[in-house]
C-alpha cells in the first residue's frame, strides 16, 4: 500500500491506495486557521504536524503499517513558512487566503509589469512572493532572521527525511519560479526581497525527497526508512487523482478554495485574464488554472453562522419557498477573475420572508456563478472538455453539482472517492516513486460515481443571474475598505 498525506487548510487527510492505486481508506483531523486582523490567515506548521499525526494513526489503525511501502505529500498552495538557520520556525505561516500584501502587489505590479509572465500569473496577495516585501516593511526583525523558506507540505517533509525540497507545481505558486524553464527566477526573487539562497531545490513529484526518519516513523506508527516523495501542491495532486495529467483533461476542485484546471502540454502564460498558468508536477507539463479563494468554503461558513449542519441547509434550500436573493461569496477576497484582495461578501435582496433556506440557496448559486466567471477565462486560452471531473468536499452535494452544470452549461462528473482528492494524488505519486506504477498509470481516471448534465429550462434563469451578480461586484467595489 501507498500512503498519501494532503495538508489542507481545514483539515489534515491521510489515504492508502493499493497495488491498483485505488483508495482502499482515508482519515482526517480538523485544523483552525487564525485571523489576527481582518483579511489575515495565518497557521503554525505545528498544528500541520499534530494533525498529521493524529490522521495516519487513526487510519492505521485499521492497517497493517507493515504494508505501507512509500509516502507522498499534498498540500494548500502559497503558504509562507520562514526559518533560521537551526530550521526553526520564526512565525505562524502566513496562509494562500491572506490579503496584507495588496499594497506590495500594486507596487510589483507597477514596477514590474513584464514580470506576470514569467511568473505565470499577476502579482496577489495570498501568492508566497509578495508576502516578503511586506515582511520586510513590516516585521524587519523576524525578515533579519530568515535562512529557510518553504511551503506547507514541505515543511511537513522536512519533519518526515530531513530535506528541504519542493516540487515543481508548488514552486510555480510562489512567485518566484520560472514557469518555463521550472527554475527559480533571479528577476522575481529580486523584485519580492527573497533572497534565492533561502529556496530549495526543485523536484518533480514523483522524485525521492528522503526516506522516513525514526523519529517521525514512531510518531506515526510507520516502518522507519520507507521513502518519501516529493509530491505536489494541492490542485496538482488533485489533478494526479483524477488522471488529468495530459492535453484533454480537466476538472474543478471544490474545496476551501477552488480551482478550474486545464492540463497543457505548452507553457501559456495569460496574466491578463486572470489565470494561473503553472507548471505540473510531472515533466514536460503545465495546467492553466482559474483559482478561487472561497470554492465550497461559503457553505461550512454558512453552516456556522445558522448554526445548522449543511445537509439540513441543504434540504431547506430545495425546498424554500421565498425569492433567491444574491450572494458575493468573496469572503476572503478573490483571485480569479477580479484579482480583488479587499472585496467582501455580501447579501442583497433579502426580504421578510427570506429564510436559511432562501440564503443556502443563494450560497449555491454564487458558488455557481463563480465557476461560471472562471469557465469564461479558461476558454480564452483553452478547450474546456466534456464531462468535467470534479473533486473535493463541496463534491458530496448533488444540488451544488447540479447548480454549476445548469449555470455553466457545462456537463460535470464526480467519481468514486472525489471528495478524497489530493491525497489520492500524492499517494499515487509515492508508488510512481519507490518503482511500484509507472507515470504513465496515473493517467487512470476514477470510476463515475455520476454525471450531471446541464438543464436547458434552467439556463435563461441562471444567465439572469449571472448578469445580476457580476453587477453586485461592480457596485460594490467602490465600497472596498
Amino acid at each position: 500500500m501507498f500512503l498519501g498525506i494532503d495538508i489542507g487548510t481545514s483539515a489534515v487527510k491521510a489515504s492508502l491506495v493499493g497495488s491498483d492505486l485505488q483508495l482502499v481508506d482515508s482519515a482526517d483531523a480538523a485544523m483552525r486557521s487564525s485571523h489576527p486582523q481582518s483579511g489575515w490567515s495565518e497557521q503554525h506548521p505545528d498544528l500541520w504536524r499534530n494533525a498529521t499525526i493524529t490522521a495516519v494513526q487513526a487510519l492505521m489503525s485499521r492497517h497493517d503499517a507493515a504494508r505501507v511501502r512509500a509516502i507522498g505529500l499534498s498540500g494548500q498552495m502559497h503558504g509562507a513558512v520562514l526559518m533560521d538557520a537551526t530550521h526553526q520556525v520564526l512565525r505562524p505561516a502566513i496562509l494562500w487566503n491572506d490579503g496584507r500584501a495588496a499594497v506590495e502587489c500594486d507596487a510589483l505590479q507597477r514596477d514590474h509589469p513584464d514580470l506576470a509572465h514569467v511568473a505565470g500569473v499577476r502579482p496577489m496577495p495570498g501568492l508566497t512572493g509578495p508576502k516578503l516585501p511586506w515582511l520586510a516593511r513590516h516585521e524587519p526583525e523576524i525578515y533579519g532572521r530568515i535562512a529557510h523558506i518553504c511551503l506547507p507540505k514541505d515543511h511537513l517533509g522536512h519533519w518526515l527525511h530531513g530535506a528541504l525540497v519542493t516540487d515543481a507545481s508548488d514552486a510555480a505558486g510562489t512567485w518566484w519560479l520560472d514557469q518555463k524553464s521550472h527554475g527559480w527566477s533571479p528577476a522575481l526573487c529580486a523584485a519580492t526581497q527573497t533572497n534565492p539562497d533561502w529556496l530549495p531545490p526543485v523536484l518533480h513529484g514523483t522524485d525521492i525527497a528522503g526516506h522516513l526518519r525514526p523519529e517521525a516513523a514512531e510518531a506515526l506508527g510507520l516502518p522507519a526508512g520507507i521513502p518519501v516523495s516529493a509530491g505536489a501542491g494541492d490542485a496538482a495532486a488533485g489533478a494526479v487523482s483524477l488522471g488529468a495529467v495530459a492535453d484533454g483533461t480537466a476538472f474543478i476542485s471544490l474545496g476551501t478554495s477552488g480551482q478550474f484546471f486545464v492540463p497543457t502540454t505548452r507553457c501559456r502564460a495569460a496574466p491578463e485574464v486572470g489565470l494561473h498558468s503553472f507548471a505540473h508536477t510531472l515533466p514536460d507539463l503545465w495546467f492553466q488554472m482559474a483559482a478561487m479563494l472561497n470554492g465550497a468554503r461559503p457553505l461550512s461558513w454558512f453552516s456556522d453562522v445558522a448554526n445548522r449542519p449543511i445537509p439540513e441547509l441543504l434540504a431547506m434550500a430545495a425546498d424554500a419557498p421565498g425569492a433567491t436573493p444574491l450572494f458575493l461569496p468573496y469572503l476572503t477576497g478573490e483571485r480569479s477573475p477580479h484579482g480583488d484582495a479587499a472585496i467582501r461578501g455580501a447579501f442583497y435582496g433579502l426580504e421578510n420572508d427570506t429564510g436559511p433556506g432562501e440564503m443556502m440557496r443563494a450560497v449555491i448559486q454564487a458558488i455557481a456563478y463563480s465557476l461560471c466567471d472562471a469557465a469564461d477565462s479558461v476558454r480564452q486560452t483553452a478547450a474546456i472538455p466534456e464531462p468535467l471531473l470534479t473533486i473535493g468536499g463541496g463534491t458530496r452535494s448533488d444540488m451544488l453539482l447540479q447548480t454549476i452544470a445548469d449555470a455553466t452549461g457545462l456537463t460535470l462528473a464526480r467519481g468514486k472517492g472525489a471528495d478524497v482528492g489530493p491525497a489520492v494524488g500524492a499517494a499515487r505519486m509515492a508508488a510512481v516513486a519507490c518503482g511500484a506504477a509507472s507515470v504513465t498509470d496515473l493517467a487512470q481516471r476514477p470510476e463515475i460515481d455520476r454525471e450531471f448534465t446541464p438543464d436547458p429550462e434552467r439556463r435563461s434563469y441562471h444567465d439572469e443571474r449571472l448578469t445580476r451578480y457580476r453587477a453586485l461586484y461592480e457596485a460594490l467595489k467602490p465600497m472596498r475598505t
